[in-house]
């Protein structure tokens, strides 16, 4: 019995010895940085935009349309009668660089922007809170023609710019939030209805209701509150803030968002600033996205 003992014995100390220098190791090893996915299923909130940034080599066609005013009553059919629509194509350049095109029914609008991912939420060694992103737009009115034109009009009087930052958190898997500070600036207006220079912010959010659908919000408020006590304003073209809900629902390529809204316009030129129904008044447009995903280069394996 001693004899096959003693060996165990004398061998304590080297399993000893080789237990510590692996947990040594282990303790040098450090953690690795997790990066979050999935903040947002797509690149659309409710009219505006989200976080997310196309894949390199990623063409997505987007879908918009709004419906008239649901106080329409029978003769509009509860708004359905009308159609607003926008049809865009987003593509990624890298996995963090989008650029996109469009064009909007209301307004004859031709819209197109870049948008940038500079930092993304992670945890770990290098964690990090939120994920920043930065979009830069142009829009471009057709409206009006150019036989209607008034006296002095130019086509630089066509363009309006649009500068906003996304910031957005993924508190859990099933709720994130975003903020939206956004600034716009219209080469040309009437000065008795509107600015020049337009400053809002947004706050929006997502919450998962099951694995394929969802629930989203978005509200824009203008910090620099329109001129409705102006009486032009209030009799032609009075201006209310932007809100919108949406129930997301993915179905294998493609997004399909059905949305309630106070705004026809469907860029941010027009619906932060030109929203014209009172959505507790009744102006609710019912509408969707739709958006379908190709992919146009070979991912690269990790």
């Amino acid at each position: 019995m001693m004899r096959r003992i003693l060996p165990f014995v004398f061998l304590l100390p080297l399993l000893a010895h080789a237990q510590g220098d692996l947990l040594d190791e282990l303790n040098k090893t450090k953690p690795g940085t997790d990066y979050t996915i999935a903040t947002f299923k797509g690149t659309r909130l409710v009219n505006g935009h989200t976080i997310e940034t196309k894949q390199a080599g990623t063409l997505e066609f987007i879908f918009a349309h709004r419906f008239g005013p649901l106080d329409g009553g029978v003769y509009e059919m509860f708004g359905l009668d009308e159609a607003f629509v926008r049809l865009g194509l987003d593509y990624g350049i890298t996995d963090n660089l989008s650029v996109s095109i469009g064009r909007n029914s209301a307004d004859k609008i031709m819209d197109s922007y870049v948008k940038y991912k500079a930092l993304s939420q992670r945890s770990g060694q290098k964690s990090f809170p939120f994920t920043l992103t930065a979009l830069g737009g142009v829009a471009y009115s057709i409206s009006p023609r150019r036989d209607d034109e008034p006296e002095g009009f130019e086509t630089v009087d066509r363009l309006a710019y649009t500068g906003q930052l996304l910031l957005a958190r993924k508190f859990s898997p099933r709720l994130s939030l975003q903020l939206m500070p956004t600034f716009i600036h219209k080469n040309a207006v009437s000065k008795t209805v509107e600015r020049n220079d337009h400053v809002a912010l947004g706050v929006g959010g997502r919450l998962k209701l099951t694995r394929s659908v969802a629930l989203t919000t978005e509200y824009y408020y203008r910090l620099d509150p329109p001129d409705n006590d102006v009486l032009e304003a209030q009799t032609l073209s009075p201006r209310y803030n932007s809100l919108g809900f949406g129930i997301d629902i993915e179905t294998g390529g493609h997004v399909f968002q059905l949305v309630l809204t106070n705004t026809t316009s469907l860029t941010e030129r027009t619906f932060i600033t030109q929203t014209q129904g009172d959505f507790f008044d009744g102006k609710i447009h019912l509408g969707f996205n739709v958006t379908r995903t190709f992919q146009l280069k070979k991912q690269e394996r990790r």
